[in-house]
């Protein structure tokens, strides 16, 4: 996904939990420019770097509602001021950030949601996901409003080395 031609993309640095700027609330985007293009490609590539499935503009610093998500490859949403309007139905599992490293935590999400965004150019849209595009819309926009998933971790956080661990002795009881 190319917004803009002729633009070295760069990878940012991801701020971690402490940082300040991961319990502040976002300002909504009033128009996108080419600052706003060039922060939006440089979210995709550090996402993707990272191996992250979802990333929001205050994890690099920037406190604007911009958020990326790219739950299947090649597939990345850019929700701008995003709201969520409708959620429904629950799950329960392991949930990680990219702002809190090698850990993982047990969060209640909803299996759907809808949210209203603005794309790239500025209009108005409706996105619809079940399952994990609904955690990540969830777990993003929560970013957004200066809350992390930890605060909403049932039990302990573990390392995601232990819960590798888990979901191989798992696999192989089945």
């Amino acid at each position: 996904m190319t917004l803009i031609k002729e633009i070295d993309m760069a990878i940012r640095a991801i701020r971690v939990m402490g940082d300040n700027v991961l319990n502040k609330k976002c300002k909504e985007v009033k128009e996108v420019n080419d600052r706003t293009k060039i922060l939006i490609e440089d979210m995709i590539e550090t996402m993707r770097e990272a191996g992250g499935v979802g990333l929001a503009a205050p994890q690099i610093g920037v406190l604007k509602r911009i958020v990326v998500i790219e739950t299947e490859p090649d597939n990345v949403h850019v929700l701008i001021n995003p709201v969520i309007i409708k959620q429904d139905g629950e799950q329960v599992g392991y949930e990680g950030c990219l702002s809190v490293p090698g850990k993982s935590g047990i969060v209640k999400r909803p299996n759907y949601v809808a949210a209203k965004a603005f794309d790239i150019d500025m209009n108005e849209y409706t996105i619809e996901g079940e399952g994990l595009l609904a955690r990540a819309i969830c777990h993003e926009c929560a970013h957004l409003d200066g809350e992390l998933y930890v605060d909403l971790v049932e039990g302990e956080l573990i390392d995601n080395e232990e819960l590798e661990k888990m979901q191989k002795e798992e696999a192989n009881e089945e």
